[in-house]
């Protein structure tokens, strides 16, 4: 088992995730932690226990129960809480978690999971059994960019004699790993994309798609970072990718900025003392000199975005002072998830 600073897929850490009362129903994990196996959503879909197997039929096999603990549809993205880890089974640190650039690049990756066509009968192992498949390939970046999620460019598999279904099922649920770091999780086979293209998650969008109470849950069960201190897998050069406002409309209604009013006022750095003003002193001066400024917090916040909204990109700059004055935080998160839906309204 690697320890901590040890980059990279490590293949003790890989489980198979097998649906309790769904026999044949199963899909690919990573332990993140001594306890904690991440996964995909639509795996434990239905369900509240599972089991997870590492290393199955090799001299370190073991399997445990464990429970779902987090299931986000919406990102495709779910926790199991192991019960009974054997005590020579710990020591466990989170991965690394990283971004991709929003830029024209194609970069390696690896990912280890127990797809459908790795079914094996016979030989050593009585009865039937699907095999580990270390999957290698590039992910273009560019690719899948309205449904946000990553192409996975792969070795296609033999020719499916089950046309009904895919050969990729139960690879659902491992993380994608490029520079060290899981920027993934696969999350589907679209079979009009042929058999050498998977798709996965982002772990950037995750902030996006979770709400507060899951990402808390991720950050302390499962080791990932605040949004403001993801950064990029090693090796790889660009820019971390970030919602803009710019193109929002300056008559956006008040209904739709209050979630990012409220996630504002909820900033411990704009509820005490002079926050409000090292703010505003960083960014455009504009904004200060034209908002109507009230000594009710909430007032003054709808006030300050709505002149934001009056001088494109000021927005953005009034975000990332906070960013930077407040640091990393569950409230900052927050905020860069109330900012990502906003984002809808862009021109």
């Amino acid at each position: 088992m690697r320890g901590p600073g040890e980059a990279g897929l490590d293949p003790a850490r890989v489980a198979e995730v097998l649906v309790a009362g769904a026999p044949g129903r199963r899909g690919s994990g990573y332990r993140v932690g001594d306890g904690h196996v991440l996964t995909a959503a639509h795996v434990v879909a239905g369900t509240t226990s599972v089991r997870v197997r590492f290393d199955a039929d090799r001299p370190g096999e073991w399997s445990a129960p464990a429970r779902v603990v987090l299931s986000a549809g919406p990102a495709d993205v779910a926790l199991l809480e192991i019960e009974d880890v054997p005590a020579d089974r710990t020591g466990v640190e989170p991965p690394r978690y990283a971004a991709v650039p929003d830029a024209d690049v194609v970069l390696p990756f690896s990912a280890m999971g127990f797809p459908r066509f790795k079914l094996r009968e016979g030989g050593d192992t009585p009865g039937r059994y699907r095999d580990s498949c270390h999957v290698t390939g590039t992910v273009s970046v560019l690719s899948n960019l309205r449904e946000g999620t990553l192409e996975l460019a792969v070795a296609a598999p033999p020719a499916d004699p089950e046309p009904h279904r895919s050969p990729w099922e139960g690879m659902s649920g491992a993380p994608v790993w490029c520079g060290g770091a899981v920027i993934g999780v696969v999350s589907a086979h679209h079979r009009s994309d042929g058999l050498g293209r998977l798709a996965a998650g982002r772990v950037e969008r995750w902030y996006e798609l979770l709400t507060a109470a899951e990402s808390a849950c991720l950050r302390r069960r499962a080791g990932l970072p605040s949004r403001t201190a993801l950064g990029l897998a090693d090796g790889v050069d660009g820019r971390r990718p970030a919602v803009g406002l710019a193109g929002l409309p300056p008559d956006l209604p008040l209904r739709e900025l209050a979630e990012l009013v409220d996630a504002l006022t909820a900033l411990p750095l704009l509820r005490g003392g002079n926050g409000m003003g090292l703010v505003l002193d960083s960014i455009s001066d504009r904004v200060a000199a034209n908002s109507p400024r009230d000594p009710r917090l909430r007032m003054d916040v709808y006030g300050i975005v709505r002149t934001c909204l009056r001088y494109p990109g000021t927005l953005d700059q009034l975000l990332e002072a906070v960013r930077l004055l407040e640091g990393p935080s569950p409230e900052v998160d927050r905020l860069d998830g109330a900012a990502a839906r906003l984002a809808r309204f862009r021109g």
